[in-house]
This record gives C-alpha cells, sequence and structure tokens, in this order.
C-alpha cells in the first residue's frame, strides 16, 4: 500500500498540538525534572495495519518536525509525517484512560484501542 501526501501540505500548521497535550507535557516535565517532547511516530503493524508510537524526549532529530503549543513542543518524523498531516495531537483524560492520541483524517478506520488505523 503506498500513501502519497503533496509537499506543500506537509507543513508545520497542517498537524497541531492541543493546549490539553501541551500541558501534560509540561506536567511530565516539571514532574522529571527536565524538558521533554513528544515524539509522535507511524509505525506499520497493529491490527489495522498502521500504529501510532508515542515517546518522551529531549531532542529532535535535525529532519523532525517540530509542533509547538504554550511553549511545549512534539516532533514527527518525516517518514511518519504524511500519515499525519491535517492530525490534531490531543491529551484525554477519561473513564477509558489518560493518554495522548492522534485525531487522524487520514484514517480511513481505527480499531477499538485507537492506536491502530488503516490508510
Amino acid at each position: 500500500m503506498e500513501f502519497r501526501v503533496d509537499a506543500s501540505r506537509a507543513a508545520g500548521p497542517e498537524v497541531s498540538l492541543t493546549p490539553a497535550a501541551a500541558a501534560r507535557l509540561g506536567k511530565l516535565s516539571a514532574d522529571q525534572g527536565r524538558d521533554l517532547m513528544l515524539r509522535v511516530a507511524v509505525d506499520g503493524g497493529g491490527c489495522s495495519g498502521f500504529q501510532y508510537r508515542f515517546e518522551l524526549v529531549e531532542a529532535a532529530e535535525a529532519d523532525d518536525l517540530r509542533i509547538e503549543t504554550d511553549g511545549r513542543a512534539a516532533v514527527i518524523d518525516p517518514v511518519s509525517l504524511p500519515f499525519l498531516v491535517g492530525s490534531v495531537v490531543d491529551f484525554v483524560d477519561d473513564i477509558g484512560g489518560a493518554q495522548f492520541v492522534v485525531r487522524n483524517p487520514n484514517a480511513a478506520s481505527s480499531c477499538g484501542c485507537g492506536v491502530s488505523f488503516s490508510i
């Protein structure tokens, strides 16, 4: 399966970080006593074909896209970016648990866990 995105659309404003996600990153940074960023990546696998991976990092790679909200940042590698164009990275804390989530308009379907999706 091949997925292509017009490179002119692959820009910072096309992926956003919500204030709730930024606030959670601020809390995690304060708790750990270091400035952390959220790495958001798309990997092959999961029950629907692709899955999101979240990782806390202290530094971005040279070719990462950096998204900032309220002084907090998320980074996305160039391989994952085409799958995430137009997405919103959020943090939810509800009856299902507290977690970072991606609201992705490119996903044709997703599984019940919300981490796996198909295009």
